[in-house]
């Protein structure tokens, strides 16, 4: 599974501490804290049909990522919300559209670690593409051998891009020729794959790891949420390897590719043992609440 270039992204604009960039002018300074460090954080997310989706819970967890970090002069929710709807306005996008949107510490008067050499506040980045999910409607997995940082090292509640510790787990799966690899947490549980989160489905009822290594995605909120809603039984759960290697049915959740159905593990196959998908049931509720719900463009 590699993502392709798409041609209609070729002239996007893209918005830099409120300037409308074209797309090969659109660049950071080399002392800006996500070049020397990975110093910033970060969200994903999806426009559906004029809307986007769960923009408060993302923009939520944005603030508290760069509260957590100790960044300096964040714009508020309202801030961000108008440069958002600005961007996509001067993109002419209200549909099938993701947004990499990024909160750096900023620019730094000299490099080094130190962030009190950020002195002109932080770095906004609204990167919109034409993209649609990118999963194809079954991908593969393969265990990595790089774990998931725990909360001990760097706590995976804070939604950063320092991501070379899952850059590592997909090499490792592009090497094994699988679509993600996943990462068990320090003592030995599934954590999640290297970009989504995991879930699996065993005599109909739903499991997922708890989100003490993997982060609390949104996606798995929605998807816990709606379980809960449909009267679907869901837990969290330490879960081994075996667990989802015995599984009726395993799949993964993100904004990048919604919900994705995993055919195999390390070689096993997922054999659906139910005679029926519940996977196939929670899809088409995240469908309708993706074409229901969401904070409305203004144009």
């Amino acid at each position: 599974m590699l993502q392709e270039y798409n041609p209609k992204n070729e002239h996007i604009l893209v918005y830099i501490n409120g300037a409308l960039l074209p797309r090969k002018e659109a660049k950071v300074s080399v002392f800006d804290s996500v070049v020397q460090g990975g110093d910033a954080v970060w969200e994903g997310l999806r426009v559906y049909n004029g809307r986007i989706f769960s923009l408060n819970r993302h923009l939520e967890r944005l603030q508290n990522s760069a509260h957590a970090l100790a960044f300096r002069q964040v714009p508020d929710n309202e801030f961000i919300t108008q440069a958002l709807f600005k961007t996509l306005q001067a993109n002419k996008m209200r549909d099938g559209v993701h947004i990499r949107l990024t909160l750096t510490r900023g620019e730094k008067i000299t490099s080094g670690m130190d962030p009190r050499l950020n002195q002109s506040g932080p770095t906004l980045i609204i990167l919109p593409e034409w993209k649609p999910p990118v999963y194809p409607p079954e991908i593969t997995l393969i265990t990595s051998s790089v774990r998931r940082n725990s909360p001990m090292f760097l706590d995976s509640k804070i939604h950063h891009n320092n991501l070379l510790n899952n850059i590592l787990a997909k090499i490792e799966a592009n090497h094994a020729g699988a679509d993600a690899g996943i990462m068990l947490d320090k003592d030995g549980f599934v954590s999640e794959a290297n970009g989504v989160n995991l879930f699996c489905v065993y005599k109909n009822v739903v499991y997922t790891p708890h989100a003490d290594s993997c982060l609390p995605g949104i996606t798995r909120s929605l998807v816990i949420g709606l379980c809960r809603e449909q009267s679907i039984p869901v837990k969290e759960k330490n879960l081994s390897l075996t667990e989802f290697y015995t599984a009726d049915e395993v799949f993964t959740t993100g904004t990048m590719g919604e919900l994705t159905k995993v055919s195999a593990i390390d070689g096993r196959n997922i054999i659906n043992k139910s005679g029926q998908s519940t996977l196939e049931k929670i899809q088409e509720h995240f469908r309708r609440m993706t074409e229901t719900s969401g904070t409305p463009l203004p144009f």
